[in-house]
């Protein structure tokens, strides 16, 4: 018996990477796998290799970034399995470039997939789940890099605004027994390697397989009662993300002008202003305070 019995389930990008390792498990562990990508033949092989071995599949090649289309993945579930359980909305798009030097088009499309595609297949999945009354799972494939990354701006802001999503999500569906969780994986694929050479010389522990085991886990009966969490695995390592709170000391003033906001900043804030980035980089001010130290 596989954790995933009786269940059917949604994944989106699901043609090669990470996505296709949330299917192939999915399918292992007893699910019916709508496999979607708009890359018809990488979704078409990879549910034929589902089905193959002995598996149920069904390819779907639908855009995430259109809501009509997106209705028709969630559509194809119903209409091949008769139910909808789980979906992973992993369908996502990465590129490098400096901020200065960003394209508008390139930046439109990668937030109508990673951010629209996610909440139009979202949408309709919770519609689905509601009301056939059983609950399910949402999982929001997040990154790290939404914490700040150089030369990823879009993406990190796209992968951010999953995060708060799922959040805000995890609140409005916890009555109606829906669980939405946000998935930060690290794992070399070919949308971070662009070459052959390059996928193949990648650590074993940072295989897209690695990070199936939690999706697995979130999409099944055994998570209940888990929602609203970031959850960050590296193939090693597995932690939950904290999430953003009101930073004490907290300044009260009835009458705040730009002096004594300034006086704030070089006085008690100056110490609690915060590393950024996913690197955790020190504040300038933070780092002329630390550095003469250091060479004293």
């Amino acid at each position: 018996m596989g954790i995933l019995d009786g269940k059917a389930v949604v994944i989106t990008g699901a043609g090669r990477g990470l996505g296709e390792a949330y299917a192939m498990h999915a399918a292992l562990a007893g699910a019916s796998v709508v496999v979607n990508d708009n890359d018809g033949d990488l979704a078409e092989q990879v549910a034929a290799h589902i089905r193959s071995y002995g598996g149920t599949a069904v390819a779907s090649t639908h855009t995430v970034s259109d809501p009509s289309e997106a209705e028709k993945i969630i559509g194809l579930a119903l209409s091949e399995f008769g139910r909808l359980d789980g979906l992973v909305n992993n369908a996502g798009l990465n590129y490098e470039t400096l901020p200065w030097e960003d394209d508008p088009d390139t930046i439109r499309k990668v937030v109508e997939v990673n951010l629209l595609g996610v909440i139009y297949t979202g949408m309709a999945g919770m519609r689905a789940m509601r009301e056939h009354g059983r609950g399910g799972s949402i999982v929001n494939i997040s990154s790290g890099a939404f914490l700040g990354q150089r030369k990823l701006a879009t993406y990190s802001a796209t992968k951010g605004a999953v995060a708060s999503l799922s959040s805000s999500w995890a609140l409005d569906l916890e009555g109606e027994g829906i669980r939405v969780n946000a998935v930060c994986p690290v794992a070399h694929t070919r949308m971070v390697w662009k070459s052959e050479r390059s996928l193949r010389a990648i650590p074993a522990d940072r295989l897209p397989g690695k990070v199936a085991p939690l999706v697995l886990f979130l999409l099944g009966d055994s998570s209940a009662g888990i929602t609203g969490q970031i959850i960050r695995c590296n193939g090693r390592q597995l932690h939950l993300v904290g999430h953003p709170y009101f930073k004490q000391p907290i300044l009260e003033s009835d009458t705040w002008d730009t002096a004594s906001v300034e006086r704030a900043f070089t006085g008690v804030l100056q110490a609690h202003l915060e590393p950024f980035g996913l690197e955790k980089r020190m504040p300038p001010r933070l780092r002329e305070l630390v550095e003469p130290s250091q060479t004293a």
